[in-house]
């Protein structure tokens, strides 16, 4: 019997727009911020974090602790919703 990929649900999509949001925020590249991962004892490459920011990689509890301590930030403000810039730029988060 074959399986099917669990699908990334509501909160996967909003954690992945986080992830790549404060990334940005911070003037980290994909390849900066998977080194930090790293570094943190977490190996990641920038093509996992790149699938992981797109919602085409799941991100499991212990890559999401990793990075939010390599952007310096609580794990739970990856899962809370971000706050607006801007009328104009919002990002369905």
């Amino acid at each position: 019997m074959a399986t099917r990929p669990v699908e990334i649900g509501p909160a996967g999509l909003h954690t992945a727009r986080a992830i790549e949001h404060l990334r940005l925020v911070r003037g980290l590249t994909q390849h900066q911020l998977a080194a930090r991962c790293t570094a943190l004892g977490r190996p990641m490459t920038n093509t996992a974090l790149s699938r992981t920011e797109r919602a085409r990689r799941r991100c499991d509890i212990d890559d999401l602790v990793n990075i939010a301590t390599a952007l310096g930030i609580s794990p739970a403000a990856l899962l809370l919703p971000l706050p607006s810039v801007s009328g104009d730029d919002r990002r369905g988060c």
